[in-house]
């Protein structure tokens, strides 16, 4: 039986995927870390432990997987790139220092580290269109190159001193749990909640601007998949592409709009916001996500709107 630190897991990714190791695991076997100002309520509070765990303090992060006698850490401690590019150098405090600060505890005590890069990783130089598994990356952002050191260091880990690392490119992550917080393509979920109140949409994003996008539940799938496929078969181990579906501003409105016929949507682009997206390709090419540990996603664009707006209704939003 596993025992799982879960650090970040009252933010965006965190705070569900605590829920589904819990139910998967036992929840006295997955720990809730968070920082002060972010604790934990409700479910993620009573399903199971927690404790404070700051990537930051190396000392602290240590005292607690001693104690919970842990041995797999989903390392989900991160700015969202709007975020980051306001406060750089705490993006690269907490996504750079802290994860050095996780896998060195994770050398030291014989422990798996799942930390998750982006589709930010890529840069304006990438190839846009099936973005292959390895390319040309060179980000133009902080949030960008935090996340491609990340990557680059964590495949040192494991060559350097055989931590098991592993981890995935997100896409955007469209989720009816939590609200927006600070992303690029937090729009495609501000979009949702929109329509559900009836509320006309301004969208920060110009109309053509692919990106590509998965559904909270795949995003869970492929964390937990990941950590559970054969390491025997994984060429790559930290940079997998992901993907499940790639849609432009326009497309995702008349998704809705089929099922909300008086949803309407104007434009008022963000210039920060759309610079970041320009430089990010239009859709990944997942080939070897699919090959080394049978990646599939479930949810298409139609299928995840149906399922997100009959949930946001369900819960009053």
């Amino acid at each position: 039986m596993k025992n799982i630190l879960v650090i970040g897991s009252t933010g965006q990714i965190g705070s569900e995927l605590t829920v589904r190791l819990r139910g998967l695991y036992g929840g006295a076997h997955v720990v809730a870390g968070y920082v002060h100002g972010a604790e934990p309520v409700g479910e993620l509070l009573e399903g199971g432990p927690s404790a404070v765990c700051d990537v930051t303090d190396g000392e602290g992060l240590a005292r607690v997987v001693r104690q919970y006698s842990v041995d797999t850490v989903y390392n989900l401690a991160a700015l969202l790139s709007v975020v980051a590019e306001l406060k750089p150098r705490l993006a690269w405090k907490i996504g750079v220092d802290g994860l050095w600060n996780v896998l060195e505890v994770a050398r030291e005590s014989g422990l798996s580290v799942f930390t998750p890069s982006s589709i930010g990783a890529f840069g304006p130089g990438t190839p846009p269109d099936h973005t292959p598994q390895d390319t040309i990356q060179r980000p133009r952002t902080i949030y960008g190159i935090s996340k491609v050191t990340m990557e680059l260091i964590s495949d040192y880990y494991h060559m350097r001193y055989g931590v098991d690392t592993r981890g995935v490119r997100f896409p955007g992550l469209i989720s009816y749990v939590t609200p927006p917080g600070g992303g690029t393509t937090d729009y495609a979920v501000d979009i949702y909640y929109s329509a559900v109140r009836g509320e006309t949409f301004s969208c920060p994003i110009a109309k053509g601007t692919y990106m590509d996008m998965m559904y909270m539940p795949d995003a869970l799938n492929a964390c937990v998949r990941l950590m559970e496929a054969d390491p025997a078969r994984l060429l790559h181990r930290n940079s997998f592409n992901v993907t499940a579906m790639s849609f432009d501003p326009d497309e995702v409105y008349h998704a809705i709009k089929a099922l909300c016929p008086d949803f309407k949507m104007e434009y008022q682009v963000d210039a920060v916001k759309q610079a970041i997206a320009s430089s990010w390709p239009n859709s990944l090419d997942d080939t070897c996500a699919r090959e080394e540990w049978d990646w599939q996603p479930h949810f298409d664009l139609p299928a995840m709107t149906a399922d997100l707006i009959s949930r946001l209704r369900q819960r009053g939003v």
